[in-house]
């Protein structure tokens, strides 16, 4: 089933990393079984997109493609076998791609092609360009359907009067979800989220918010961005992180044991004190998120895990089920986004823009967000 698809679309490609990107006219992609063709409205701009394509982070992908993220769209065109997406729906495009046969083969489309034979054929292959286009092509399973007549509408007719570019929000929360979820934090529990001045650590000290944490503890060295954090509500408090590991714990359990330590660090921050620091203040039976970008060894004491009968579980994204779950979230506002939750659209840039896109998502912190529209 589809709609008529122009014969040709623009689009954002990288073909090297030492080059800057361009705009170029491609072929519309075409429906097939297992797809839909979904026509861009608004493409998260996460803050370091543009130390991926320039480089810097050394991300693997295929060259030349369409980078992207997760995006808000309007499905165009569906493929035979879709069952419930029709052409007009209004949908949030999920960058995790998995192999259908294989769900560890995993991608970020746009972003990264995984670290597998089975994941890096799904990104060189039939999943190679992503969201910073007019039209994309994504799997049936990844275009979320999402309830546009209450995201959307008046507030005055019962709506919550978002605009596409908030719904872009979501994706700086549902990442943090996936391992709060995992971890299994349960309403009246207290929380320490470490490094919280990010986009994502931002973000999952608001998500633990609306999944009941009774204190949400946000660790950072940024003091305005803690401030920032700390104006959402009574229950959440800051510690900075000092560098001095003991002065930290000690600043930590006078906020009485946490039940989980939920760490989102980048890959700078392999040498942090911070990780000791927080388990240090956990209680007895106390959980640990790993969702980060560390690529180091870490060391803890192995008679003090045991002990204190510690776990640690590390999630990459999230799953469907997760995404399905954390949608309710939205629905319902416990999780609000836009000016109503203190949230800003710093930019929507054009796809000619998209280096003032990145430079302003570099610097938009906590409470930004910055969207392609192409």
């Amino acid at each position: 089933m589809s709609s008529q698809l122009p014969e040709t679309h623009r689009a954002l490609e990288l073909i090297s990393t030492e080059e800057p990107l361009q705009v170029k006219t491609f072929q519309t992609p075409q429906p097939g079984p297992g797809n839909a063709v979904v026509r861009v409205l608004a493409a998260n701009v996460i803050s370091y997109s543009g130390d991926i394509y320039n480089g810097k982070r050394q991300y693997p992908f295929p060259k030349p493609f369409v980078p992207g993220s997760n995006a808000i769209g309007r499905v165009a065109a569906v493929g035979p076998d879709a069952t419930t997406l029709t052409p007009g729906q209004l949908v949030l495009l999920d960058c995790t791609i998995r192999g259908r046969d294989d769900p560890s083969a995993a991608i970020l489309s746009g972003i990264i092609e995984g670290f597998t034979e089975g994941s890096r054929k799904l990104m060189h292959g039939e999943w190679r360009n992503s969201s910073y286009a007019e039209y994309t092509k994504f799997p049936l399973e990844n275009c979320i359907p999402l309830n546009e007549q209450h995201l959307l509408g008046s507030p005055s007719a019962g709506g919550l009067g978002y605009a596409a570019e908030d719904l872009c929000q979501i994706s700086r929360f549902l990442v943090p979800y996936g391992g709060l979820d995992d971890i299994g934090l349960k309403p009246g529990e207290t929380i320490i989220v470490a490094p919280a001045t990010g986009q994502f650590g931002g973000g999952a000290v608001r998500v633990a918010l609306a999944m009941g944490a009774s204190r949400v503890i946000a660790m950072g060295r940024n003091e305005a961005a803690l401030k920032q954090l700390s104006a959402l509500s009574d229950r959440v408090v800051t510690v900075k992180i000092t560098g001095n590991e003991q002065a930290d714990a000690e600043a930590l359990e006078k906020l009485g044991p946490a039940e989980v330590f939920f760490d989102i660090s980048p890959p700078m921050a392999a040498g942090s004190t911070h990780f000791k620091s927080a388990i240090a203040a956990l209680g007895h039976s106390g959980r640990i998120s790993l969702m980060g970008g560390v690529r180091a060894d870490l060391s803890f004491l192995y008679s003090d895990f045991m002990h204190r009968n510690l776990s640690m579980k590390g999630t990459w994204m999230y799953s469907r089920a997760q995404i399905l779950n954390f949608i309710k979230l939205i629905d319902s506002g416990l999780l609000p986004l836009g000016q109503k939750a203190g949230l800003t659209v710093r930019g929507k840039f054009g796809l000619e823009e998209w280096k003032e896109a990145f430079e302003v998502a570099s610097l938009a912190g906590t409470e930004g967000t910055v969207v392609i529209a192409p």
